[in-house]
């Protein structure tokens, strides 16, 4: 389901959304869930299997947590949460973290244990912790449990952000299962929101992602450091177009059909530190941990040294989150450590006195550097990178391959940059809010709505021509 399936979702996404507004609000829930399941079978048809039993395990364990909650037996409801969590990360680890483990083994003990090869279901990631968070709801939150499992089937399965993302947690979108309100105005703000989404994924992500692609191919000993540079930069573009561009289409979609999904990217490269990014990058992921892991351990309120221990655990936890590699475990453990030097060391108080500026390079340069761990799952490249990256490798600062490479794709990075920043968003209010005031909204409708029939041709144009379109939390 490598995403092909962009363009399955235009010929899917219509016929869905004139059913869902056909039928009677009752049925909405279960055209929602069927939809769902066709598109996740469309990719996966067999661990659609996987998914509807996670859905139906679930789905038990938060009617037994709430009954024996309400019923007085605090012991049992624990119970039922513990066996809620072994089932749903057994499944997990066992599908993408098996065969990371068996070779682990393997290479400690001199053994040859044979590996399983299971393929890794799209999305379980994110509908684990989804379902992990319903349970835990009931029993942290004192959240009630969903009595419709179609209801609740069409939480865990709900196709706009099943595969990546946001998490969105059960208490959150507990009251629009079953009690959401449609209407115009919402649906046009979600159309606009899945344009700018398949806007940053297609137009800008693939195109920049092209250039990564080229660059992570060549020979890492005759790389100049300005080549490298220009290619983690590149990659770092890549990530956050894909990622945040995929949040944006599943907000929208959420949002056509009543749902309001929280948000998942907020500019995190305008950021001053390494705090001030987890602040604003991949929200909902680190809102899960925070709610889930962080907080039940104690967080902030214990000791020194158990507040270090709560937050090594949680990165360690986040980068092995992201897949079965030493390396995104290194990168995880990587920004926990800036972050309790940040905390714990007086860094981050120190940086605020700083100029903006000096700031935001600090932060940018640790945040690419933390790229080249993410990236790269052999310890031997990405020490290459890194070399080539300080000039260590003998291949000079520049030569004219930075030239061409700048020349070819100096206004592309131009719109990275700016499309990066708030400027865009604050930019677009202006106008219209200047147009409103002057009695031109329609004038600021036309505009908009012109930009985005530009920006859905070109991707649709683009996607129906271009070759490169990968899918980078395929892995997550």
């Amino acid at each position: 389901m490598i995403f092909s399936s962009l363009l399955f979702l235009f010929k899917f996404l219509p016929i869905v959304l004139i059913v869902y507004f056909i039928v009677p609000a009752f049925l909405r829930n279960f055209v929602l869930f069927a939809a769902s399941l066709i598109f996740y079978s469309w990719g996966e048809p067999v661990y659609v299997l996987l998914m509807l039993f996670s859905t139906a395990v679930d789905f038990v364990h938060g009617k037994l947590v709430y009954r024996f909650k309400m019923s007085g037996r605090p012991g049992l409801a624990k119970a039922a949460v513990i066996s809620s969590v072994i089932i749903n990360l057994s499944l997990l680890g066992f599908f993408k973290y098996g065969d990371f483990f068996l070779a682990s083994i393997n290479n400690i003990f001199g053994v040859d244990i044979a590996l399983l090869n299971v393929a890794l279901p799209i999305g379980i990631s994110f509908y684990t912790f989804q379902t992990m968070s319903y349970s835990l709801d009931i029993y942290m939150n004192d959240e009630k449990p969903q009595n419709n499992i179609i209801s609740f089937g069409t939480y865990v399965a709900l196709f706009p952000q099943l595969i990546a993302g946001p998490i969105v947690r059960y208490k959150d979108i507990a009251r629009e299962l079953t009690d959401r309100k449609e209407n115009i105005d919402d649906f046009f703000i979600g159309i606009r929101y899945f344009i700018c989404g398949l806007g940053k994924k297609v137009l800008l992500a693939n195109n920049i992602g092209l250039l990564w692609k080229n660059i992570k191919a060549m020979e890492y000993g005759g790389l100049s450091a300005a080549m490298a540079w220009i290619g983690i930069i590149a990659f770092a573009f890549q990530i956050y177009f894909d990622f945040s561009g995929y949040s944006d289409m599943a907000i929208g979609l959420g949002r056509m059909f009543g749902f309001k999904f929280p948000v998942n990217f907020d500019y995190p490269y305008i950021s001053r530190s390494i705090t001030e990014f987890w602040r604003r990058w991949h929200i909902s992921l680190g809102t899960w941990f925070r709610e889930y892991v962080y907080i039940p351990l104690g967080g902030n309120r214990t000791g020194s040294i158990k507040h270090v221990r709560n937050i090594l655990t949680v990165w360690f936890l986040t980068g092995l989150w992201h897949g079965a590699s030493y390396n995104f475990i290194l990168w995880g453990m990587y920004f926990g450590v800036i972050l309790l030097i940040e905390k714990k060391a007086g860094l981050l108080k120190a940086l605020e006195k700083l100029p903006a500026f000096a700031g935001h390079i600090y932060a940018v340069f640790l945040i690419l550097a933390g790229w080249v761990i993410f990236e790269f799952d052999s310890m031997k490249a990405m020490g290459s990178y890194f070399k080539a990256m300080f000039g260590l490798n003998g291949a000079g600062f520049a030569d004219m391959s930075v030239l061409f490479t700048l020349r070819e794709y100096g206004v592309l990075f131009i719109v990275l940059i700016f499309a990066a920043t708030p400027l865009p968003k604050l930019l677009m209010q202006k106008v219209f809010e200047k147009n409103a005031a002057a009695k031109m909204s329609f004038l600021s409708f036309i505009m908009e709505n012109a930009f985005n029939i530009v920006v859905l041709a070109l991707t649709t144009a683009y996607l129906a021509d271009a070759s490169y379109n990968p899918f980078l939390y395929f892995r997550f």
